[in-house]
């Protein structure tokens, strides 16, 4: 946990190199120390009461002794959160053992039995599992909604409506939400507005300029960037961000030093393996779009916010500033065999369902759990992580696997 950031008009890769780290404080070491332990030892009775105030109250920390148990943070985690807290602008950070934790606890925070939330459709499948049984079980009342709603979600708002759960772009498909309107619609009835904002992290998108109250990220995909770190993390502004807190500490959620040391490593390059990430991104999408075009080929539609084809790109170019290294594609009138084909035939792209490493991975969509916006995409779905190997490679392994689905057609 840590509360506040110090922001600045320095380029974003600057703000990744030097945010929440002080060599000084730790007699000129670049990286923070990774502080293991689960116990903190105080120098007298008066100094140990003396912080007790911090584990109930979010916004209030000891100058002498900050830490009280490892529950609540060490210099490690709270580096982290610190620099966390310089991209997003937000009040306070926390940080959760998964990014599924990441979409659980600010959902336990806001929502009680008899409560109401709206969840976007094409939200990541575990989220939507968690609402239909956790919070269907807790008497929270469940409803998805249109991502193209915008301010129209209004006309869905109930009494008890708390909390509007968002994800843009969408999970797999990439429908992107009118977030300004749509928070704009909430703040008006004082619900809560969330948005799991992996895909573009704070980088290409910042959820808390565009009035979103509590912005969520796997920490696994960008932000870890090495496929050898399971952590989520919660940014809230000031109004939401003491409740938060104190779920969290309630829930026992907290995050390991180790993977904390490993995110904020991995927050070092982000910018420019985003950059890397997004340039080869866009040529193969291109490259895929014009191959659709021709008589003959077997690629349908080609999924991503960033081709001005698709049909959310004018929202996306309004309020995003970059797009990430994910997408997908239809195989035209394909089959569940011709997409095994594909994907049994690269020798590149890993078959995984983790995103956000360095190296390119692939899956066959799974669209059926959809209700309010399910619909026919025309094939088979196959949704791409492209790493950081070289664009012609990656061109030859997809070559590969569109020869194999062909075949077997």
């Amino acid at each position: 946990m840590a509360g506040g950031g110090k922001g600045g008009k320095r380029g974003i890769n600057t703000q990744l190199a030097h945010s929440g780290n002080d060599p000084h404080a730790y007699f000129g070491w670049v990286n923070p120390p990774v502080v293991h332990g689960s116990t903190v030892l105080f120098p007298d009775a008066a100094t140990m009461k003396a912080t007790q105030v911090r584990n109930a109250d979010a916004t209030s920390r000891s100058r002498v002794q900050p830490y009280t148990y490892a529950t609540y943070g060490s210099p490690t985690t709270d580096a982290l959160c610190e620099a966390v807290n310089a991209l997003e602008g937000s009040a306070g950070t926390i940080l959760v053992p998964s990014g599924l934790a990441a979409v659980t606890v600010p959902l336990l925070a806001f929502l009680s039995a008899g409560d109401h939330v709206l969840i976007v459709d094409t939200v990541y499948y575990p989220t939507r599992r968690f609402a239909d049984t956790m919070l269907a079980r807790m008497g929270v009342e469940v409803e998805y909604y249109l991502p193209e709603i915008g301010a129209d979600i209004a006309t869905l708002f109930r009494d008890n409506t708390k909390v509007v759960f968002m994800e843009a772009p969408g999970s797999n498909t990439f429908e992107i939400q009118d977030v300004p309107a749509m928070t704009a619609a909430a703040k008006e009835r004082g619900i809560v507005t969330m948005i799991d904002n992996t895909w573009a992290t704070p980088l290409f998108f910042k959820p808390l300029d565009h009035g979103v109250d509590i912005s969520i990220h796997a920490a696994t995909k960008y932000p870890g960037g090495h496929s050898d770190v399971i952590m989520g993390m919660v940014s809230a502004n000031a109004a939401t961000w003491g409740q938060l807190y104190n779920t969290q500490v309630a829930l026992g959620t907290c995050g390991a030093p180790d993977d904390a040391y490993l995110v904020l490593r991995g927050l070092r390059t982000m910018g420019i393996r985003l950059e890397r990430h997004q340039k080869t991104t866009l040529a193969l999408a291109r490259w895929l779009e014009d191959m659709a075009k021709e008589p003959g080929s077997i690629v349908g539609d080609v999924l991503y916010p960033a081709l001005e084809s698709f049909p959310g790109h004018d929202l996306w170019k309004r309020d995003f500033c970059g797009a990430c290294g994910i997408f997908s594609f239809v195989i035209k009138d394909g089959t569940e065999a011709q997409a095994h084909a594909f994907l049994d035939a690269l020798e590149l792209f890993g078959l995984g369902y983790s995103w956000g490493g360095y190296e390119s991975l692939v899956t066959h969509v799974y669209l059926k759990d959809r209700t309010v916006s399910a619909r026919d995409h025309g094939g088979e779905v196959i949704r791409l992580q492209i790493g950081l190997e070289d664009e012609i490679d990656l061109r030859a392994d997809i070559e590969r696997g569109l020869a194999a689905a062909k075949a077997a057609g």
